[in-house]
């Protein structure tokens, strides 16, 4: 059976599973299809050995250099 894990932006809300900083990456694993939540410094870490086990590798650290809007 595979659980189908739907894709979403992440937030401030979702944190890395090793330091507990924001994520900017979502690892889902095919073989059950959980999910593991990464910062950019930690995916870079695991990604070479991860990579090859995920059905999705969803790297949003491009949002690292954005500006937040002028309020």
């Amino acid at each position: 059976m595979t659980a189908a894990v739907a894709t979403r932006e992440l937030n401030s809300l979702d944190r890395c599973d090793r330091c507990g900083a924001q994520a900017y990456v979502r690892a889902v694993l095919e073989s059950s299809g959980g999910e593991l939540l990464f910062c950019g410094h930690h995916a870079r870490a695991v990604e070479a050995n991860l990579r090859p086990l995920t059905s999705e590798w969803q790297d949003e650290t491009s949002r690292l250099n954005e500006k937040a809007p002028v309020t």
